[in-house]
């Protein structure tokens, strides 16, 4: 390259009385008067430069830190070698010096500290940030994980296709990022939620197996390991598929790049993953995305304990949690119980069984005559402690908190594994809390049972061929086999309230293109930004996101989202109605 011979991470002993010329980013200045040491940033490491000319010197004191600059002179052996830096036993003594961009404005923190600034600052200062390699490496990181998955679908015979990012607004999923038409005044585009119908389209058309690195657009919420706005995701589609065709080929994507990308030390699940039902996992975890490194269970005592005693009326499901050998005290179990209760919770519950096999503690008094019968369905041991909660509705949510609370404050979380499931058989319908009957999972996914379920079981009674993946207790991927039959299309949306008309106008593409022969297929979509903050450790997704929005799914770097001016509102036929700030 004409601007440098060598990067800054590339110099080694060899290299000794080489004439070089570098370029980077003045990263740290070391004055001790008769000599200056500073060193050099690139994208590929670091290299030390020192001057002992007065000239030279004053020039260097001169040139602001991050200003990026060039240096040529000879490479040499150096008489303090640094065995931390790769490139530390040699430094460059310049016969030059040029200052290629000049950094004009006070730094708002430290690059190699930038992860201790507050997130606003950072995200403000992205591009700054990015300069630390410890923010820097997540980034080239991520690119390492897609390029693998890539590679990886293209060798399993899935053909990229990249899908529209204008399309039409569906009333499904999460709320849509809307665009006003020019041309057509008064409608809208939407961004994709998900490429899912037209990945179905490209099945109705004759392809294979497709896959794309797919953005996608939700208007909802941000939470740690959800990116508000957009997200990308590792979406695939399969036809002539079964939900166990769909398995198959992710056990071996996802057990692979886990594999390839986790620490060496660490455990990871190979295929066939662990199937749990939907319902014994809500049963027995509290969650559908169940943490398995967490060997606690939750059991149900409602039987047992369900009267006995006024918290435990009978119209509440009351279930318990008992972990072994434990030894917390009761400052511990009162902040447990504090923070199950601000989780939404109306009470923790506990009791304790002592050396000499007696309940005590807690509840004790209360459940006296039931010891037997919970010592057995407990299975509880001497020393053993019993958390419970007792709800009129959502115990197995406040359990599955409560599970949860128990397994990472003892400490009894597996090291080191990546414990992968699947969910399977999830409810086609479920009630909302205002009572109202919609589509649990995905409204394209085939009734198990057909056309026949559809019609003479009870909606609530009704399972579907959908599924999710979990690693971890987070949820990787959602999918399903397709409703490629308009028949059972159209029954299935009959039940939540939506008639022919409306599939029509909504789904009209895909309602339409079933009448052509539509071959049965399936898919699944795991998300990328979720599989790279797994292997990261991270605890946060914004983490390994090169340009993340803030957690109010503000663009603070970029100002977005932003007012436009009245002629661009006019140009797409908008008028504003806003209240008054």
């Amino acid at each position: 390259m004409e601007l440098r011979t060598h990067t800054c991470g590339e110099l080694r002993e060899g290299d000794a009385g080489k004439k070089v010329r570098l370029c980077g980013w003045l990263s740290s200045v070391r004055d001790l008067g008769a000599v200056i040491f500073f060193v050099l940033r690139d994208y590929y490491g670091y290299t030390q430069c020192v001057v002992s000319e007065e000239s030279d010197k004053e020039q260097i004191r001169s040139i602001p830190r991050e200003s990026t600059i060039a240096v040529e002179g000879e490479v040499t052996l150096r008489s303090a070698p640094n065995k931390d830096m790769p490139t530390g036993l040699i430094e460059i003594v310049p016969s030059k010096i040029e200052l290629l961009g000049k950094c004009y404005e006070q730094l708002p923190f430290e690059i190699a500290t930038s992860t201790q600034s507050r997130e606003d600052v950072r995200l403000k200062y992205r591009f700054l940030d990015l300069r630390n390699p410890e923010v820097k490496n997540k980034i080239i990181f991520r690119s390492k994980v897609v390029s693998w998955l890539r590679n990886k679908m293209t060798s399993l015979g899935f053909l990229e296709i990249s899908t529209p990012i204008l399309t039409s607004s569906s009333p499904e999923g999460a709320r849509d990022y809307i665009v006003p038409s020019r041309v057509y005044p008064g409608c809208f585009y939407a961004l994709p939620q998900a490429p899912q119908q037209y990945k179905q389209l490209l099945m109705t058309s004759g392809f294979d197996r497709y896959f794309q690195i797919a953005p996608c657009f939700r208007d909802e919420d941000a939470r740690a390991d959800r990116s508000p706005g957009e997200f990308y995701q590792l979406d695939t589609e399969m036809c002539f598929a079964t939900q166990e065709d769909v398995f198959a080929v992710m056990e071996e994507v996802l057990s692979g790049v886990f594999s390839e990308f986790a620490p060496k030390n660490y455990k990871v699940d190979k295929g066939p993953f662990r199937r749990i039902s939907y319902r014994d996992a809500m049963r027995d975890y509290g969650s559908d995305k169940p943490d398995l490194r967490n060997p606690l269970i939750v059991k149900d005592v409602t039987d047992i304990l369900s009267g006995k005693a006024p918290f435990f009326e009978e119209c509440k499901t009351v279930k318990a949690i008992k972990a072994d050998d434990f030894k917390q005290t009761r400052k511990w179990i009162d902040a447990l119980a504090e923070r199950v209760k601000q989780n939404g919770a109306s009470n923790m519950y506990w009791f304790k069984l002592d050396e000499n096999g007696e309940i005590a503690g807690g509840i004790a008094k209360f459940v006296q005559e039931q010891k037997a019968a919970l010592i057995e369905r407990l299975e509880l041991k001497r020393g053993g402690f019993v958390a419970i909660v007792a709800e009129e509705k959502g115990v197995e949510k406040q359990a599955g908190y409560l599970r949860t609370e128990l397994g990472v404050g003892l400490d009894l979380l597996e090291k080191d594994a990546y414990r992968f499931c699947w969910i399977v058989d999830f409810p086609m319908y479920e009630y909302d809390d205002d009572g109202v009957l919609g589509f649990c999972h995905n409204p394209f996914s085939m009734p198990q049972g057909g056309l026949d379920a559809l019609c003479n079981k009870d909606p609530l009674d009704i399972l579907a061929y959908q599924y999710d993946s979990v690693v971890n207790g987070v949820e990787l991927s959602s999918g399903a086999v397709r409703n490629h039959e308009p028949a059972i299309m159209e029954k299935a949306f009959e039940i939540v309230g939506y008639g022919k008309d409306v599939i029509e106008q909504k789904f009209s593409a895909l309602y339409n293109a079933f009448k052509f022969g539509a071959p049965p297929h399936a898919g699944i979509a795991p998300g990328v930004d979720r599989i790279v903050m797994l292997l990261l450790g991270e605890q946060n997704i914004r983490e390994v996101i090169s340009f993340p929005m803030d957690r109010n799914a503000r663009d603070i770097l970029m100002g977005a989202p932003s007012p436009v001016t009245e002629k661009q509102l006019k140009e797409v036929h908008i008028k504003l109605d806003c209240p008054k700030a």
